[in-house]
């Protein structure tokens, strides 16, 4: 199994954290920016999607239910909930629908 990294960790919280951000704008905006921003970010969320169903993750996440962690670091991106749902919130962005 892959080991554990806090750098990977850091660096996807990062990656989640700007994604999700940047869905809830798309979501307000209007749909003439829609189809450009999402294009836009989709290579970021086809890279949070292939570490989500990695063996990278896989092993962040094991470290995390083994308290392996440190204290307080930032850990949205090893939800499994938070990351399906964001996928899924990104998937359901309709450029032709303005809201």
């Amino acid at each position: 199994m892959t080991p554990f990294d806090i750098k990977r960790i850091e660096e996807m919280e990062a990656l989640y954290d700007a994604l999700l951000q940047a869905v809830a704008e798309i979501e307000q905006g209007g749909a003439a920016e829609a189809a450009s921003r999402k294009a836009a970010w989709q290579p970021e969320k086809d890279r949070l999607a292939a570490y989500y169903s990695s063996e990278a993750w896989k092993a962040d996440f094991a470290a995390d239910e083994a308290g392996l962690l440190p204290t307080g670091m930032k850990r949205g991106v090893l939800s499994e909930d938070g990351v399906y749902g964001l996928l899924e919130r990104f998937e359901e962005i309709d450029p032709g629908n303005p809201g």
